[in-house]
């Protein structure tokens, strides 16, 4: 891997909708922010409409230095929005559809970056639109083949299925869900047993090089072919979790293209993530001693 390596989030962009007001968000994007922040060259790759909202992103982007080169405009759809509500910090969201990025176009600039990017994110709400999911697989599949494709499950109101999920993940090399998640997976996939049996069949299934499970304030479960690490967590003043998880698997990314120890990725996303919740939306700045772990 090269010293500075090229990692793509793939799928939403959008505006999270609080209570109080808008803030920057979608999976992707998050990862993409945080993990510019950890030493990165980052690509956001999504769309966007041609109106105020879309507009308005293009400036963040430039202000978080991250380049809006691969975010492509949708004249016929507007951008993304996701009505967020809060209770104890706990987020629910209404996803309104038929936006801007259920409509990435597959093109020769995103199959050149395909090509040397050294990991990617992808995760299954974007794949809620033929277009935008055959332009992720496609985007997959134009990597190189050692390259991290990274898989972060994200189960919206009704925007996945079992097949869709099943097709993920025999793209995938790495796989990131949560407790809240791994049910759903149990049921489709027919998985027994206790939680660290059910991932180590989830990664033999798939083939996958590594499953980490995460469980919102306890920490966090990562499991290899040989080897496994149980992390508690650290603790945080809860704001809001929005995009926590998302910037544990941006320092999950990170850590496994250094070739750092199991336990010590683990660490220090856990460490990651307990910062993120500590603050208000889901790209906060990390400050040093959190960036340079």
């Amino acid at each position: 891997m090269r010293s500075v390596p090229v990692v793509v989030g793939i799928g939403e962009i959008l505006w999270d909708v609080f209570p109080e007001g808008k803030k920057l968000g979608g999976a992707p994007l998050n990862f993409s922010h945080h993990c510019g922040q950890l030493g990165a060259t980052a690509h956001p790759v999504s769309a966007v409409g041609a109106d105020a909202d879309g507009t308005e992103i293009r400036l963040i982007l430039a202000s978080k230095n991250l380049p809006d080169a691969h975010v492509q405009t949708d004249t016929a759809h507007p951008t993304g929005r996701v009505n967020v509500t809060l209770q104890n910090g706990k987020p629910t969201y209404e996803i309104l559809a038929e936006v801007a990025w259920d409509y990435i176009r597959f093109d020769q600039n995103l199959r050149d970056l395909a090509s040397r990017a050294d990991a990617v994110c992808f995760g299954s709400l974007a794949q809620r639109s033929p277009v935008s999911r055959a332009t992720i697989q496609a985007f997959l599949e134009a990597m190189r083949p050692e390259a991290l494709r990274i898989f972060d499950v994200n189960l919206r109101q009704n925007f996945y299925s079992k097949e869709i999920l099943e097709t993920s993940l025999r793209y995938a090399n790495i796989f990131k869900l949560s407790d809240e998640e791994l049910p759903t997976l149990a049921g489709f996939f027919d998985l027994k047993g206790q939680v660290s049996t059910q991932l180590q069949r989830l990664r033999e299934i798939f083939d996958l090089r590594l499953v980490a499970y995460t469980r919102g304030g306890e920490g966090s479960l990562l499991v290899t072919a040989n080897d496994t690490s149980d992390h508690p967590g650290f603790p945080a003043e809860v704001i809001d979790t929005v995009g926590a998880g998302d910037s544990f698997t941006a320092t999950l990314c990170m850590g496994v293209l250094q070739n750092l120890p199991l336990a010590e990725i683990n660490q220090r996303a856990c460490q990651v993530a307990a910062f993120v919740c500590s603050q208000s939306g889901a790209t906060p700045s990390l400050p040093p001693q959190i960036a340079n772990l």
